[in-house]
């Protein structure tokens, strides 16, 4: 008896969920989308993945690998804000649908700190 205004009502108005990928929702002002890296500014300094809270980061700084599994991250922007390089952004748009889990890898090529140094005889 209850149910039937209910029933009704929900006959009559439009659908509740939306149909995505097809129509996406709008976004937010500032919302945090997909992390991306700048390889050129990356130094492979391990900080992103030691403040990340998913572990979702991991960087071999001997392989001159910075990898990203995108599944586990929760959008937090913690490793994007203690990037001392600046390297690390995140995008305004969500990360498009797929089909199966994937990871990104990047190669770094590793700056090597001692084209600084002058030696001295």
């Amino acid at each position: 008896m209850f149910m039937i205004p209910v029933v009704l009502k929900n006959l009559f108005s439009r659908c509740a969920t939306r149909p995505y990928p097809q129509s996406p929702r709008q976004l937010f002002v500032g919302s945090r989308g997909q992390l991306v890296n700048d390889v050129e500014k990356c130094i492979l300094c391990g900080t992103c993945a030691r403040t990340c809270p998913s572990q979702c980061l991991t960087v071999r700084r001997k392989e001159g690998l910075w990898e990203y599994e995108p599944f586990a991250c929760v959008f937090c922007g913690v490793c994007v804000e203690a990037c001392p390089t600046g390297s690390l952004a995140q995008l305004s748009q969500w990360r498009p649908a797929v089909r199966e889990r994937e990871r990104v890898v990047l190669k770094v090529e590793v700056k090597s700190q001692e084209s600084g140094v002058k030696s001295e005889k």
